[in-house]
C-alpha cells in the first residue's frame, strides 16, 4: 500500500482541495472500443484516473513514480504478446520473473484493464477511483465478446497482476514504511525543515528501493555540492545570492514558468489565519500527462502507447531513486533556510520549499530522464501544447521539443527559489544518464 504525505498543521483549519480531474467525464456514459481494437483510449483513461487517485491520495513524487511504473508494466505485459516485434520486460528489469503467455483467443484489452486495475488497487488508497472505471470498461467489453474469451482474458490479466504485485512486494517499499523518521542534523549547512509546515523529511530511505533497471541507486552519483560557507563572497554564499537576486527580479513569464512546473503534490496555502492544502500533480504525473498528450497527438495505436507509458514510467521511477540517493547523502541546506539566516530573514521563495534536502533537483532529474525517453521514441523536434495543468487552474504552454520542456522544468526551480544552480545543472546530467541507460538496455520494440 502507499503512504500519505503527513502535513502537521497546528492551530489551523485544513481545507482539502481535491481537484475533480475528469472523473465524471470518464465514468458517465463511457464509450469503449470494440474487441481487438488497437485504439489506446482505454489505456489513456486508466492512466488519467490513476493520476487522479495519486493526486487525491497526496502521494510524494518518489512514491507516485513507483505506482506509475508497476501499473504500466502490467498493462504492457498484457499487450506485448500481440505483436512479435515487441518483447516482454521479464528478465530485463531487475528481478522480474518470466510471465506465462496467454491462452489462445485471449482478448488483450480485457486482460490489460484487469491487470492494470489489480496492480493499481494494491498501490493506492482511493482504489474506487480506478476500480469504478475499470469495472465499467470490463462490463462493456464483456458484452462484446464470448463468455469463454472473457473468462480467459480476465484470468490472464489477473495472472500478470499477481506476478507484478509479488515482484513489487519485494522492492523494500513495505519495509521502508517501518523505518525511523529522519532526524535533521545540527551540523551547519545541513537540511532543516522549512516553512510553513516544518514537516518531516520525505522518503529518506528511498535509495533502498530496488531500482527497475539501474544497477544501484548510486550508479549515477553526481559530484558533491560546493562546500558550505557563510562567508560573504564565498562560492556557496554567491549561489544563495543568485537565488535571492533572481527571485527578486522575476518577469511575469518567469513567475508563470515557476508555477507551471511547481508539481508539489501537497502544498500548504494560507489565507489570513487559515491554512489549507492544495493538491496537484507530481513531476512524474506531469510527464505521464505529457506522454498522454503526445501519443494522442501522433495517433499512436495501443501497443506503442503502452510502450511509451511504460518506458517513461520506468525512467521516472529510477530517476527518483537515483536523485533521492544523492539528496540524503549530501543532505544540503535549502536556499530558503540559508537566505533567511544569512541574507534576508524576511525573504520567501515563489514556490513552497519541498520537504527534503536540496541536491540534486528532483524535477531536473525526472524531467530530463523522461524527455530522453520520449525523444528516443518520437524524435527531437516534436512540437506540442502542454495542457496537463489546465484542471489545476494553470494555462497551457507550448514547446518545440521534449528537451526544451525539460530545460524549462529544470530552470523553473531557480525561478521558484527552491534550488541552487548546481542542483539543477547536475540534476539535468543525472536525469539524462538515467534515460540514456534505459534507452540503451531496455528492449521493448525489436527491429524487424
Amino acid at each position: 500500500m502507499g503512504q500519505y504525505t503527513s502535513i502537521p498543521i497546528i492551530r489551523s483549519i485544513i481545507y482539502i482541495l481535491l481537484p475533480l480531474i475528469l472523473v465524471s467525464l470518464f465514468s458517465c456514459n463511457p464509450q469503449f472500443p470494440p474487441p481487438n481494437n488497437q485504439d489506446p483510449t482505454l489505456l489513456h483513461r486508466l492512466n488519467i484516473q490513476l493520476s487522479e487517485a495519486i493526486v487525491q491520495d497526496g502521494f510524494s513524487p518518489p512514491v507516485a513514480s513507483r505506482i506509475y511504473a508497476y501499473t504500466n508494466i502490467a498493462a504492457y505485459e498484457s499487450l506485448q504478446h500481440t505483436d512479435t516485434l515487441y518483447q516482454s520486460l521479464a528478465t530485463q528489469l531487475n528481478q522480474l520473473p518470466p510471465i506465462n503467455p496467454p491462452l489462445p483467443q485471449t482478448h488483450s484489452q480485457i486482460a490489460m484493464v484487469q491487470a492494470f486495475k489489480e496492480v493499481a488497487i494494491t498501490l493506492i488508497y482511493r482504489d474506487f477511483i480506478i476500480e469504478n472505471l475499470a469495472n465499467a470498461i470490463l462490463d462493456s467489453l464483456k458484452a462484446q465478446t464470448t463468455q469463454s474469451i472473457y473468462r480467459a482474458s480476465i484470468s490472464f490479466g489477473s495472472s500478470i497482476a499477481q506476478v507484478i504485485n509479488q515482484w513489487a512486494a519485494q522492492d523494500y517499499y513495505k519495509e521502508s514504511r517501518n523505518l525511523p523518521l529522519f532526524t535533521p542534523s545540527p551540523e551547519a549547512g545541513k537540511w532543516q525543515p522549512t516553512p510553513p509546515t516544518y514537516s518531516e523529511a520525505i522518503e529518506p530511505y528511498w535509495n533502498r528501493i530496488r531500482p527497475f533497471l539501474l544497477d544501484s541507486a548510486s550508479q549515477f552519483m553526481p559530484p558533491a555540492p560546493i562546500p558550505f560557507s557563510t562567508q560573504a563572497q564565498s562560492p556557496f554564499y554567491l549561489l544563495a545570492q543568485q537565488v535571492y537576486d533572481t527571485t527578486n527580479a522575476l518577469s511575469e513569464e518567469k513567475v508563470a514558468i515557476a508555477r507551471f512546473w511547481d508539481c508539489n503534490p501537497v502544498s500548504a496555502q494560507t489565507q489570513g489565519h487559515l491554512m489549507y492544502v492544495k493538491r496537484q500533480l507530481t513531476p512524474g504525473g506531469h510527464w505521464m500527462g505529457i506522454t498522454t498528450t503526445i501519443t494522442k497527438q501522433l495517433h499512436k495505436p495501443l501497443l506503442p502507447t503502452a510502450e511509451a507509458y511504460t518506458r517513461t514510467a520506468i525512467a521516472l521511477a529510477d530517476a527518483f531513486i537515483s536523485c533521492w540517493d544523492e539528496k540524503y547523502r549530501s543532505n544540503l541546506i535549502r536556499p530558503e533556510t540559508y537566505i533567511n539566516q544569512h541574507i534576508d530573514k524576511a525573504w520567501k521563495p515563489i514556490l513552497q520549499t519541498p520537504m527534503f534536502p536540496e541536491h540534486t533537483s528532483g524535477h531536473s532529474v525526472a524531467s530530463n530522464a523522461a524527455a530522453t525517453i520520449l525523444t528516443q521514441l518520437f524524435g527531437n523536434n516534436i512540437a506540442y501544447i502542454d495542457s496537463v495543468n489546465v484542471p489545476f487552474g494553470l494555462p497551457p504552454r507550448s514547446f518545440t521539443s521534449f528537451q526544451q520542456a525539460a530545460e524549462e522544468a529544470s530552470i523553473s526551480r531557480l525561478y521558484g527559489g527552491i534550488h541552487y544552480m548546481p542542483a539543477i545543472q547536475e540534476g539535468i546530467i543525472q536525469g539524462q544518464k538515467v534515460g540514456q541507460l534505459i534507452n540503451r538496455k531496455l528492449i521493448t520494440h525489436k527491429k524487424p
